[in-house]
């Protein structure tokens, strides 16, 4: 008997409105509480999504039952002695891998934009009926729910044990490409949702490749019997969403391998780093966890400075898993570093915001980046993945190759993930040490929850590599535009627009009396010698203003990082077992 019930259904694709009924059997009966999560975990940031809902009423046995809205996410049903039913509709037009969206196309939702929780029953069994939608002959039902009975094409009941649970399986419903495989004895499913040419089977190979790596990376035992991905596939989309069997992901449709294709392409590289980011996570954040997040609150902010650990330490492994299943060069791994690296690198932010504050004012900060971003935050996955990779290398060499970040990573998952026991804050760090066999508490203070640079130069040459710097020599103006225009997004400290006055917002009509086009803006301006005065006129809202600038160059250098072709012999023996680890 389930006490809890909702029934879901798309009902019209032009206003884009689903319609959920929850019956509840045994409301309190002195008043029962909705709400609605104010954000969804993985993204940390308040969203509200109870601003989507457009109506809702109660009853009891056909009789109407008065609710009263006590805060912006939660509701109060008056007392009653029956069953409760609360019916409401929620508009879904957010195309994310987030929230909910229906069209006439196809439809999706996270559980956390369109169920309400009853509270006081958040840890009872849940029936959901998924309903069959308005006029969708055709469509079908992609989700990692556990079906109980439900039809060819995916409708009917699903189950869960909880409302935790309840929300954590993405739903996705509409005409797609569906693609079954097997990895190491698990089912996974691949679902394509909009047009694609894609090489499906180099594709699903190559995703096979990255999930067994994962799987045998933390041990055979299975998380889940089922795994499904869930990729909205557009123009230009990237982005992902983990969740405890699933994940969402945006994807752009050029990206995708075609027939004949050969080699991999950046973009492909980019989406196989990304559906192995999200897949990683299955381990680490889904079950490896900080206290904090256990159980979630989703109805405020839950803070930890843990972040570059699950998003940081994930950032690490994504893009080395592709190395060590052969599917991209160490050549092309390094290049992938390069970026990284120079992201970090390009930013006075840096300087200012610590890590691990980086991942306590996520909420406030990271999710809602303005124009000083770059000269005020670090990012906690880019750096995060480069304390990792640091990490790694010093964890090695203290112990003459005996432990690693793999050791570490596999304890985590061993004695916390496994066993669902959350972690402390600071914990990760201590185990380190443990695992080291040295204090590490230098390291962390200094990279972590300091802001000095890591050391990779010195670091990568025990590996075989080589980290060179290449400082800025061509004129360089020293801002971000928005895009496809020439209205600055963000002006960087120190640099010649700064100097000269230039900020945020203004729009770049001319630079010595010439319009320039926006893809040639940088090389026009670096055609200029060092010390160059130039004239701007810009608009600073509806006002013409002129602009006298001297060019300098960037205020800060270009990375490369590589192989280095003098390495000593035991530096490539160092690199090659890196490269080639699976687990100790």
């Amino acid at each position: 008997m389930f006490s809890v019930l909702y029934h879901i259904q798309a009902i019209d694709p032009k206003a884009h409105l689903f319609e959920v009924a929850l019956t509840l059997q045994n409301p309190d009966p002195e008043g029962q509480e909705f709400s609605l999560p104010a954000w969804i975990p993985g993204s940390y940031l308040i969203r509200d999504f109870s601003r989507n809902i457009i109506s809702l009423k109660g009853e009891c046995e056909g009789t109407p039952v008065s609710i009263i809205k006590r805060d912006k996410h939660t509701w109060v049903a008056a007392s009653t002695n029956g069953v409760l039913r609360v019916i409401y509709k929620v508009y879904a037009w957010d195309l994310s891998v987030r929230g909910a969206y229906l069209d006439g196309n196809h439809a999706f939702f996270n559980g956390t934009s369109v169920f309400l929780c009853p509270i006081g029953h958040e840890y009872e069994p849940v029936k959901i009926i998924l309903g069959k939608p308005f006029n969708s002959a055709g469509w079908k039902v992609a989700t990692a729910l556990r079906a109980f009975e439900v039809d060819d094409s995916g409708y009917g009941v699903y189950v869960a044990d909880n409302y935790d649970e309840l929300i954590d399986h993405p739903v996705e419903m509409g005409h797609f490409t569906r693609i079954d495989f097997m990895a190491c004895n698990i089912r996974h499913e691949v679902i394509l949702t909009g047009q694609h040419r894609a090489n499906t089977e180099k594709f699903i190979n190559d995703i096979t490749r990255i999930c067994e790596h994962h799987i045998r990376f933390f041990g055979e035992s299975p998380l889940m019997d089922h795994y499904v991905f869930l990729m909205q596939i557009t123009g230009n989309g990237y982005g992902g969403l983990e969740h405890r069997s699933s994940s969402a992901l945006h994807i752009s449709r050029d990206d995708l391998p075609l027939v004949n294709e050969v080699g991999i392409k950046k973009g492909y590289a980019d989406i196989l780093g990304l559906i192995s980011h999200e897949y990683f996570h299955t381990w680490n954040v889904k079950r490896i966890k900080p206290k904090v997040f256990s159980p979630y609150n989703l109805y405020s902010e839950n803070y930890t400075r843990e972040l570059w650990a699950y998003e940081g330490i994930t950032s690490y492994y994504d893009d080395l898993a592709l190395l060590r299943c052969k599917l991209i060069s160490l050549e092309a791994w390094c290049e992938i570093l390069t970026r990284t690296i120079n992201r970090v690198q390009s930013g006075s932010g840096r300087f200012n915001q610590s890590v691990s504050d980086a991942s306590f004012d996520a909420w406030i900060k990271f999710y809602r980046q303005d124009e000083n971003a770059p000269n005020a935050q670090v990012n906690y996955y880019t750096k995060g993945a480069l304390i990792a990779f640091a990490l790694d290398m010093t964890i090695r060499l203290e112990t003459n190759g005996n432990k690693n970040l793999d050791n570490l990573m596999l304890k985590l998952w061993q004695d916390y993930g496994l066993v669902n026991h959350p972690l402390d804050e600071g914990e990760i760090e201590l185990l380190a040490s443990q695992i080291c066999g040295k204090d590490l508490s230098v390291f962390f203070n200094k990279y972590l929850h300091g802001t000095e640079d890591i050391p990779l130069a010195s670091l990568s040459k025990d590996f075989g590599f080589s980290l060179r710097e290449v400082p800025a020599i061509n004129s360089f103006l020293g801002v971000l535009f928005e895009g496809g225009s020439l209205k600055i997004a963000t002006v960087f400290l120190g640099s010649a627009a700064y100097e000269g006055g230039l900020a945020a917002g203004d729009e770049i009509i001319s630079v010595n009396n010439l319009r320039l086009p926006v893809m040639n803006f940088s090389k026009y301006i670096e055609g200029y010698p060092l010390g160059s005065d130039i004239t701007i006129h810009a608009f600073r809202r509806d006002e013409l203003m002129v602009f006298n600038v001297k060019l300098k160059p960037a205020p800060y250098s270009t990375w490369i990082f590589g192989i280095d072709d003098e390495a000593a012999d035991d530096a490539l023996i160092r690199q090659s077992v890196w490269a080639n680890a699976n687990k100790k």
